[in-house]
């Protein structure tokens, strides 16, 4: 039987062990840019807005179709 290319052609496994995958982690979280308090406050904030319009859209939507739909069984 004969082998792909591609199966042998496979990437070596880099060693390291879990400190140094952790040391990596770390190294790469002190690179992200967090969110300034301001900034996290207005998003809350904002998500919360659109969550009561939503709300609202929605209610009023069944609303309307539970109406139309007793409206049409009635008939």
């Amino acid at each position: 039987m004969s082998m792909d290319t591609a199966d042998q052609e496979t990437e070596p496994r880099r060693r390291g062990g879990p400190f140094k995958f952790w040391g990596e982690v770390r190294a790469e979280g002190r690179k992200i840019t967090w969110a300034t308090r301001q900034e996290v406050t207005v998003s809350t904030i904002m998500v919360l807005i659109m969550a009561v319009f939503a709300a609202l859209f929605f209610f009023l939507v069944d609303l309307l179709a539970g109406g139309l739909i007793r409206w049409i069984l009635n008939i």
